[in-house]
């Protein structure tokens, strides 16, 4: 059976995920690979760096940004301990500005900043300033 890939743009439904938090989940991440047959062995161990964005306004939303995408979720509810969470935008930088004004800045709840180019880099977009040097 082959797995579903979101990819950008698409509608994805919403899914259930846990968390956890700790120093070192190495020996339950080797154990929970192993048990979540069928997993295929060149993916029982995954490393990735991720940047999660936090807004002091947003207590919903989740932001994550991972090999040069950005998700948004959001929070539907908890059920025996997993939540819920519901897929809002799945996008790749460089990011256009329509979609940083109308999904991005307001799922973090704040102000959309003054942006006069059309699309932001990784880079611009973590820039203080969006107004072009």
């Amino acid at each position: 059976m082959s797995k579903e890939q979101m990819e950008i743009g698409a509608i994805s439904k919403p899914r259930f995920e846990f968390r956890s938090f700790g120093q070192n989940f190495d020996e339950a991440a080797k154990r929970m690979a192993r048990l979540s047959v069928p997993v295929p062995e060149k993916v029982w161990e995954r490393n990735s760096d991720e940047i999660y964005i936090m807004s002091r306004k947003n207590d919903i939303n989740n932001t994550k940004i991972r090999d040069g995408k950005m998700d948004i979720k959001t929070y539907v509810h908890t059920v025996d301990g997993l939540e819920q969470w519901n897929p809002l935008m799945k996008g790749e930088f460089p990011i256009a500005a329509d979609v940083l004004k109308n999904e991005v800045f307001p799922a973090f709840m704040v102000e959309t900043p003054d942006m006069t180019k059309d699309a932001y880099t990784y880079e611009e977009f973590f820039k203080n300033d969006r107004r072009e040097p």
